[in-house]
């Protein structure tokens, strides 16, 4: 049996796209049967459109209209096939199909007996799980995994759809982030590419704003540009997805602001090939602090966070630009930023990388050439809000905080065990602070998911209990 595999780009709620992508892809393929990923509105993040009539009636159309245009083929989508023009959904995963008898569902049991186990899971892209996903596959039968393109709110669907023979070994391998046809022959292996993680994640963070931008209509994105490392590994990700001349970053220095804040930021853009503009904030806050008491206080370092805010706003509302927030995961776990100031956005890329990630991910763009300033990478993490601000004043160094974080969220590591690698004060004040922070996260922008357990999804803390 020749079987055809078409890892295809899916955009939720969109039957006529999906219909035509579904379409241009199996329109000239000549084969037994073609795979393709699940495109039912549960499959693609629906959520509430499942109890729409309108979406419900408009999905039926779309797998009918496949079914009468391509009537002489015989076509898995998920778990439904179409073959000879009729609809049909198998009560228990098997068909049979050119006479070998195939098993379609979205988990893997190896203890099925099948010619073909099809594995149909739109699986968000998970940077700590996605090659361990691959590695843990041990079929008996020819085995297929098929997903599709495309992003479901905090998820990216990301692909990377592959085949493996009765004995395990590769047979086809499709990439990240990409649509792409692969016909299939079980009895030929290939030498399986393993993608370096960060390539990985700038792949996915790349294809999510992108996505996002597709869906939503915005061509322009805009971001306070601080001379820090995490607006300038988010300018980098936006500019290789849209290219220069649709993002604007916003210098907005303040009287605590260092030279470098400014002078970095321009190098920066420089290396990007992007537009930018100065708003300082200094002249606002004076005006606002006029007649009030001069504190020094967390009151008016949240002032200055807003009014940068309001400056960003304004350029978003003006220009029609999507507004990135800059958070990483460290900040966003002790809930250092600040609601309606340096929070506000529309989408943040990097939520779900802890400070560490983020350095990482920064060194990989870097890896053929400085595009983010070596000054910035090196330079002390500051908010600066208040002279000689530093991050660890109020936090712990970013590599203990991360490995907490890692421990207790991804791992599920019990704090007793943690206490054996970090002092008990230190441990019990990160969980706590996480704990306490959710109130923050709940009000955050739509970030994009890049582990297992994101504050994005996975995570799921109450804002409102006692025991922490």
């Amino acid at each position: 049996m020749k079987v055809t595999l078409a890892q295809t780009k899916y955009k939720t709620g969109d039957f006529e796209f999906n219909y035509n992508s579904i379409a241009e892809k199996i329109g000239n393929i000549n084969a037994d049967l073609i795979i393709l990923p699940q495109v039912g509105l549960e499959d693609l993040g629906g959520k509430d459109l499942l109890l729409d009539e309108n979406a419900n009636k408009a999905q039926s159309e779309m797998y009918k209209k496949i079914a009468d245009n391509f009537s002489d083929k015989t076509i898995l989508i998920g778990d439904i096939l179409i073959n000879s023009g009729e609809i049909s959904l198998s009560v228990d995963g098997f068909y049979d199909i050119g006479g070998e008898r195939v098993f379609v569902a979205d988990f893997y049991n190896s203890e099925v007996e099948c010619d073909l186990y099809v594995l149909a899971k739109n699986r968000y892209y998970a940077m700590n799980s996605y090659d361990d996903f691959i590695d843990s596959i041990e079929p008996s039968s020819n085995f297929i995994f098929i997903s599709a393109i495309g992003m479901a709110d905090s998820n990216v669907y990301a692909g990377g759809s592959f085949a493996k023979n009765k004995f395990g070994v590769a047979v086809a391998q499709l990439p990240l982030c990409e649509e792409g046809l692969t016909d299939l022959d079980f009895a030929k292996t290939i030498e399986f590419k393993a993608t370096d993680l960060q390539e990985q994640v700038y792949k996915v963070t790349t294809f999510a704003l992108k996505e996002y931008c597709e869906n939503t209509g915005f061509k322009k994105v805009v971001l306070g540009l601080s001379g820090g490392i995490d607006s300038a590994l988010t300018a980098a990700i936006a500019v290789n997805a849209l290219g220069s001349d649709n993002v604007l970053g916003v210098m907005m220095p303040s009287m605590f602001s260092s030279e470098g804040s400014i002078s970095d930021s321009i190098d920066l853009a420089n290396n990007l090939k992007m537009k930018t503009v100065k708003e300082p904030i200094t002249p606002l806050f004076d005006a606002f602090m006029t007649n009030r008491e001069r504190k020094h206080d967390l009151a008016e370092e949240n002032l200055q966070a807003r009014l940068r805010a309001l400056i960003l706003m304004f350029y978003s509302n003006r220009e029609n630009r999507l507004l990135l927030s800059t958070g990483n995961k460290s900040e966003c776990a002790m809930g250092f930023g600040t609601l309606y100031g340096d929070m506000a956005g529309g989408l943040n890329l990097i939520c779900d990388l802890t400070k560490t990630n983020v350095y990482k991910l920064s060194n990989y763009i870097n890896k053929y050439g400085e595009i983010i300033p070596q000054a910035i990478i090196d330079k002390a993490p500051s908010a600066e809000l208040h002279p000689g601000q530093k991050d660890q004043d109020r936090l712990p160094e970013y590599a203990v905080l991360d490995d907490i974080l890692e421990m207790y969220f991804e791992r599920n590591i019990p704090q007793d065990e943690i206490y054996k690698k970090y002092d008990k004060s230190i441990v019990d004040e990160v969980i706590r602070k996480t704990y306490r922070m959710q109130f923050k996260r709940h009000q955050g922008c739509l970030g994009v998911r890049l582990t297992e357990r994101s504050f994005c999804g996975g995570i799921d803390l109450p804002v409102v209990q006692k025991l922490y």
